[in-house]
């Protein structure tokens, strides 16, 4: 079953499937600042555009383009920052 997702009046829509090999999400964001709070680890593909995320412990942001990826913990909070329209892969319990 293919479940949508919708945040942020719509500025993020993702379509989620599940399968044998986990839970995953394809989405897109329109420019913004966005703060997600994750229920279990993440790992976020930049499909297209550009996706900033912030780094709190260092005060600073770091900036992933297409192809790159990142980590998002378990039981956490994360801010992003999104200039261009953008889209992203995102597996989650990895």
């Amino acid at each position: 079953m293919i479940k949508v997702n919708e945040y942020f009046d719509g500025r993020v829509k993702s379509f989620g499937i599940e399968s044998a090999e986990g839970r995953q999400t394809v989405g897109v964001i329109k420019p913004g600042d966005y703060e997600f709070t994750t229920d279990s680890s993440e790992v976020m593909t930049v499909v297209f555009g550009k996706i900033s995320l912030y780094y709190p412990q260092y005060n600073e942001w770091e900036e992933f383009e297409r192809g790159s990826s990142f980590s998002v913990p378990a039981k956490s909070a994360f801010k992003i920052k999104v200039e261009q329209d953008s889209a992203y892969l995102c597996e989650y319990g990895i």
